[in-house]
């Protein structure tokens, strides 16, 4: 896992020195500690630069960027490519020639093999930026699920890009300023979906997304893979449920099998849930010592608490357990630096815990860790699901339209009247007047509330968030009319919410530490075969992820099987109704922010008032205003005031 940042210029007007490129490589530190290196072309048009933190290969031989044989290709990579090996020796049959265990240079020779069809080989996460000398052109490029991030700089001087903004930010040529618009979008998702950022004038490369840049200037870019396929969906709905869940197993043993590749120590986050603990399970069946487990929890607030679930399953399978407790003094003193980790605002408190759990876990010396991201999403695992098939899809398909308008204004009052924040009544509302059946999973700021929030005709001109979904639902119209709900519903997780939030809080959190979080249940071909599976497989009887429980069915104890989704949890609604939360309070009104006339204030304080009041938990909309406000301050304007 590492840093890649570069520069490519398409005339004179934009720097490419050597200096520049270490500058902007070494606002990368903390993602790869072990060394640095950079490249600059003898034409003085490319510059690619580095930061590794060594997992693979621990020698010099891993140094990058790193070249072919003779020169003509270079590559600046971040991640881990779980099937270089046998790609490895394929390539050498053809007569490459390597100098280093790496999967790094593997990609080079297939990539002089293949061209930018590459990607389509590759089993892993990764993003990383290829120089082709010959062709004069930049190939840039995203793992699948987006795992890895990658974010760019088109300008008509040239074309700037880094796994974080905050090294793109460190060019000289480059100003940091709001994307109103992306600021619009923000405040529903808790991010910003690509191809924007927050920051106006840099964007993202989406997920299993390909883009040339020749020398020139033109672009060419490409989805290379999708989810959505005709063949699975036509095979795996017919198999035998029982054949289904022995092949669930299957595949997600070989995906953690895949996962162990390192050099370092590796180990578990376990909350002692569903998803963590079958990492447990399966890598201490793989592993040949005691596996290394790592556990959170805040003090004082048992209802939070999984730490018994947690000891239960590290007893079971008598891991090398570590466990750290956390109160609101550890989260404001942590706050400056998440503010700094996450240049991007990404309004999800679970980073609070998870910095926690990272910094125990590179304490004791561990470098890689496997997580339980990707499986709520594909094997529906949130209640918010179904609630969404049981109450918003029934009341848009059977309500007549002027009745459901009055509906949902009748929803939002009596919720609010009853202090339960958004939840529902918003989410009728929304139904309402929106023709898509879904949004997206924890969504913020959304109907009569967002239009309160904002300042009065600010964002008339916008288009409603909803439009960035349509493309996503018009795509499974398109490609897989006969998509049931639920694989649309996950088909937009994994284009918005999955990468670009709960991936990017992960890998922000845990490169600020300074260690590898692997994904096992994000595996492409692991994705691909549960998509494609029937409903009933994944949700039945009010119970999500059914074919995974029944496939770890005498390998978990019985006790975690059963368990209801419980999250990690942090007991933000309570801070925010304490100290931290009139601190919390004051950043927000006295914010750079609040000069810029986007939002409504006296609504604003309104729902700090209601929060502390116990009128509704109103915690997720504060904790978005915080992250963003605070943000505004450190990048937009440059003073950061927690």
């Amino acid at each position: 896992m590492c840093g890649i940042t570069g520069v490519l210029a398409f005339s004179d007007a934009l720097s490419v020195d050597v200096s520049i490129v270490d500058r902007m490589r070494d606002t990368l530190v903390h993602r790869g500690p072990d060394d640095a290196g950079s490249w600059v072309d003898p034409h003085h048009r490319v510059a690619l630069g580095h930061r590794r933190l060594s997992i693979v290969d621990l020698s010099a031989a891993g140094r990058q960027p790193m070249s072919n044989e003779d020169g003509t290709v270079w590559i600046t990579f971040n991640g881990e490519i779980y099937n270089h090996l046998e790609l490895r020796e394929e390539l050498q049959q053809r007569g490459h020639r390597y100098r280093s265990h790496t999967d790094t240079e593997t990609i080079v020779h297939l990539y002089e093999e293949e061209g930018p069809r590459c990607v389509e080989r590759l089993v892993g996460m990764f993003a990383f930026a290829i120089w082709d000398c010959r062709r004069r052109e930049l190939l840039l490029a995203r793992d699948r699920l987006g795992v890895k991030p990658l974010y760019y700089s088109h300008r008509p001087d040239g074309l700037l890009f880094g796994s974080e903004v905050k090294a793109i930010l460190a060019h000289p040529a480059v100003v940091p300023e709001l994307d109103e618009e992306a600021f619009f979008d923000y405040l529903t998702f808790a991010f910003v979906p690509p191809p924007r950022s927050m920051y106006a004038g840099i964007g993202k490369i989406a997920p299993a997304e390909r883009m040339t840049v020749r020398e020139d200037g033109s672009v060419v870019r490409e989805e290379y893979w999708t989810p959505l396929s005709s063949a699975l969906m036509g095979d795996i709905p017919r198999m035998a449920d029982t054949d289904i869940v022995e092949e669930l197993r299957v595949r997600l043993r070989r995906s953690v099998r895949r996962r162990m590749m390192s050099d370092v120590p590796y180990g578990v986050f376990l909350s002692g849930g569903l998803d963590s603990s079958t990492n447990v399970a399966l890598l201490a069946e793989l592993s040949e010592t005691p596996v290394r487990t790592f556990s959170t929890a805040p003090r004082d607030f048992s209802a939070y608490d999984e730490l018994g679930w947690a000891r239960l399953v590290a007893d079971r399978f008598r891991t090398d357990h570590r466990e750290v407790h956390i109160d609101a003094n550890d989260l404001e003193g942590f706050l400056p630096h998440l503010i700094e980790a996450e240049d991007e605002p990404l309004a999800d408190w679970t980073a609070v815990p998870q910095h926690f759990v990272s910094r125990l876990a590179r304490d004791s010396g561990t470098i890689v860790v496997q997580v339980g991201e990707g499986a709520d999403e594909i094997l529906h695992g949130y209640r918010g699901y179904a609630d969404h098939r049981q109450i918003l899809v029934p009341f848009q398909r059977f309500v007549p339209g002027a009745l459901r308008n009055v509906l949902g204004d009748v929803a939002v009052y009596a919720t609010r009247k009853a202090g339960r924040g958004i939840r529902h009544g918003e989410a009728l509302w929304d139904a309402a007047r929106s023709p898509l059946p879904y949004w997206g999973g924890a969504l913020c700021f959304r109907g009569r509330l967002k239009a309160e929030i904002l300042a009065d005709g600010w964002a008339a001109t916008l288009p409603a968030s909803y439009a960035r979904v349509e493309g996503l639902w018009q795509d499974v119209d398109d490609r897989t009319p006969q998509a049931d709900l639920l694989q649309r519903m996950t088909y937009i997780e994994l284009k918005q919410r999955l990468p670009e939030l709960l991936l990017a809080r992960l890998d922000r959190v845990a490169m600020a530490n300074s260690i590898e979080g692997r994904e096992p249940f994000l595996d492409h071909e692991f994705v691909e075969f549960c998509f494609a599976m029937p409903p009933h497989m994944k949700y039945r009887a009010g119970q999500g992820k059914r074919a995974l429980r029944e496939a770890m069915t005498g390998l978990l104890p019985a006790d975690i099987l059963g368990r209801k989704k419980q999250g990690f949890g942090t007991p933000m609604r309570e801070w925010l109704r304490e100290g931290f939360g009139q601190r919390a309070e004051r950043a927000v009104m006295e914010s750079t922010l609040a000069a810029r006339g986007l939002l409504d204030y006296h609504r604003v304080a309104e729902l700090f008032r209601a929060h502390r009041a116990g009128s509704g938990d109103w915690s997720p909309q504060l904790w978005n205003l915080y992250s963003v406000s605070v943000w505004h301050d450190r990048w937009i304007a440059g003073a950061c005031t927690p």
